[in-house]
């Protein structure tokens, strides 16, 4: 026997209840039916996703029971794939755990082998798990900003909103590692002004600088735009993004809307690109961790992780979806 976090419907029909419960539970081997390759499962991470789903809001757990968990970081056991052997050290990021298919939170996994990703050597476990989807994400953000030549100034730095958050932390990580200047956007300067500085950022914005109903142009503040926020946010940093540029969309911690105007594509040739982590092929997601194992500073990762044990992974989301946690959770599944 193995365990998991097991995400259930909800059956009480209390008025207001979360639509899904998940509890760690005893599980048998992973069907085969899951998957070609079977994965001793070492390490996950929390997610804005998995709060989500593991605290049993709509919109992820397509179906039920399934096992949470978007982040898989562990070592082959079985695999009836040609690409992959016993012994090898691989990572898969979304590709539908922990929505449609059974995840990493479990110590033992079935996957695809379409997507891993061989785990970099110079990455642990442990920091890859870290890292997790939302690094991966932050780097398919950057790599897209560079694809699209975008290049800060003091003037006109790249701004990263939900800078707090793992997609943010690690975005302005790699825009500063990279030379870039970075503005990170966040609802609490006051107290974490000085961690978002310690990551590389040269300005820290208030996020109620771009809420609000804003004009469809506004004074070119930014080079280029890293958002994880949507909303009202979003639209306002489009149009305050330089002639030419690029924002990128990967996150709607803040709302799924967008209240923009098309006037910044039309008279200023905004690009809104959006960055999907769930389905990107394979080139894009090797790419990406190329980068974070180049220019990532895997001792500054560390001071921003907390690690719980795969029976504290429920508590640890509910602390993320309540604002009480940034940077990154990584899940110890072993222990």
């Amino acid at each position: 026997m193995g365990r998991a976090i097991v995400i259930r419907k909800n059956e009480s029909g209390e008025a207001g209840a979360p639509v899904n419960t998940a509890a760690l539970d005893e599980v048998g081997p992973p069907p085969a039916t899951d998957g070609p390759v079977l994965v001793d499962v070492a390490y996950s991470g929390i997610n804005y996703k998995d709060g989500l789903a593991l605290t049993g809001r709509p919109g992820v757990v397509r179906s039920t029971p399934l096992i949470g968990g978007i982040d898989l970081v562990g070592t082959v056991r079985e695999s009836e794939d040609g690409r992959w052997r016993p012994g090898d050290e691989v990572i898969l990021n979304g590709t539908g755990l922990s929505e449609t298919h059974n995840g990493a939170f479990a110590t033992q996994a079935r996957v695809s082998g379409e997507l891993l990703v061989k785990r970099p050597a110079s990455i642990s476990a442990a920091r890859a798990a870290a890292i997790g989807t939302a690094g991966y994400t932050a780097a398919l953000c950057v790599l897209r900003l560079e694809r699209e030549h975008v290049n800060s100034t003091a003037e006109q730095p790249i701004l990263v909103t939900g800078a707090t958050g793992g997609v943010g932390s690690i975005a302005v990580l790699l825009l500063a590692a990279a030379g870039h200047h970075v503005a990170a956007l966040t609802g609490r300067v006051e107290a974490y002004g000085d961690y978002l500085r310690g990551l590389g950022a040269e300005v820290v914005v208030p996020r109620a600088d771009l809420l609000g109903a804003g004009r469809p142009l506004q004074s070119q503040r930014w080079s280029g735009v890293v958002d994880t926020v949507g909303g009202e946010v979003l639209a306002n940093a489009i149009s305050q993004t330089r002639y030419g540029s690029t924002v990128t969309a990967c996150g709607l911690a803040g709302s799924a809307s967008l209240p923009a105007s098309v006037v910044p594509f039309i008279l200023r040739a905004v690009t809104l690109a959006g960055v999907d982590s769930v389905v990107a092929p394979l080139a894009d997601r090797e790419a990406a961790w190329t980068r974070l194992a180049r220019d990532l500073d895997l001792d500054v990762l560390d001071g921003l992780t907390e690690t719980v044990p795969l029976a504290g992974a429920i508590d640890a989301a509910a602390r993320l979806l309540a604002g009480e946690a940034h940077g990154r959770i990584a899940v110890d599944v072993r222990a």
